[in-house]
């Protein structure tokens, strides 16, 4: 199986992988990624061999050559694995990623993408091997000796809270902090600030404006302590980013804000989730990117101000 990034896609391969496993249980399966999302797949007790991307693809494919398998599953779809699937010359499936109806659905304002889920998009490239949706979330496996919530936060976690989780890579899937501030105002339940370096200033406003109401551990704590926080919160909120995707293993009730980037244009709208709300206006304007932006085309960034707060805080409240 090859996926080399992004974090996001790559949790969205766990079902494929539980399926295949499951279904086909004397079946071996390996993955190839880039080595920076290694630690996404490292526990996965589905996978039977992690292969990483050596800096000479040939070297790459000297290694899988060893192996001497019999399928290649694609989910990528790029040059790089097309090469790899050309050298190793064998039966191979590939997810089909619509580039062309997702240019016309950018550029030119026609939508002709089925709002089809990136797990079902990739359960395409394995069904000629029999294997069908089970229909159970995404895994995320959380290696022995992460630390205990009483470890990460040992003043709140026998206390119900929120988990905030503020990152995003791109400026244009963030709600602006003055809004962010608004929210956390309004939820009743201490908030727990999650995030990367990247928004360490942008937590640092919000937990400054609320220090009575807000637990800041942006920057401060590891992805996987930040999942056992995740894990164990009453709710998770979230912007468009692998920590949010990643909430979805655990089933919690979830709110997901969207501001340039809308989720049926890839397919990763939150998968299996029992009680999700996703925040978003409709605007001539949005999608303005597949993946966001660094800053908005048209000035306004109206796909986040104008999100309505009083829908969200009725789904947060409502039982």
């Amino acid at each position: 199986m090859i996926r080399f990034s992004s974090m996001g896609d790559i949790i969205y391969t766990s079902p494929i992988i539980r399926c295949l496993k499951q279904q086909l249980p004397n079946a071996e399966i390996h993955y190839l990624t880039k080595s920076n999302f290694k630690f996404l797949l490292d526990y996965n007790p589905y996978i039977t061999q992690l292969h990483l991307l050596k800096p000479k693809l040939r070297d790459t494919i000297k290694e899988l050559k060893a192996e001497r398998f019999d399928y290649v599953i694609d989910l990528h779809n790029s040059l790089r694995s097309t090469l790899v699937k050309i050298q190793l010359g064998i039966k191979s499936s590939t997810y089909k990623k619509e580039r062309f109806k997702k240019w016309l659905a950018l550029k030119a304002r026609i939508n002709l993408i089925k709002p089809d889920h990136l797990v079902d998009r990739y359960l395409k490239a394995v069904e000629f091997l029999g294997v069908i949706n089970d229909g159970k979330p995404i895994n995320y496996f959380l290696p022995e000796n992460t630390p205990s919530l009483p470890e990460i936060i040992p003043d709140y976690y026998a206390k119900p809270y929120i988990a905030f989780i503020i990152g995003a890579t791109h400026f244009t899937k963030r709600m602006p902090n003055e809004k962010v501030i608004s929210l956390c105002k309004r939820i009743e339940l201490p908030v727990i600030l999650l995030g990367g370096e990247d928004v360490k200033t942008n937590a640092a406003v919000i937990s400054e404006a609320l220090p009575n109401k807000i637990i800041n551990l942006v920057g401060q704590i590891s992805l996987n302590e930040s999942v056992t926080v995740v894990k164990n919160a009453a709710q998770v909120i979230g912007f468009d980013t692998g920590l949010t995707h990643i909430s979805e293993a655990f089933n919690k009730k979830l709110t997901t804000i969207w501001g340039s980037t809308i989720p049926e244009l890839l397919g990763v709208q939150p998968y299996q989730v029992m009680k999700h709300y996703e925040a978003g206006v409709t605007l001539s304007c949005r999608p303005c990117s597949k993946f966001g932006l660094s800053a908005c085309p048209k000035g306004h960034f109206k796909c986040m101000k104008d999100i309505n707060e009083d829908l969200i805080i009725d789904f947060i409240a409502h039982e």
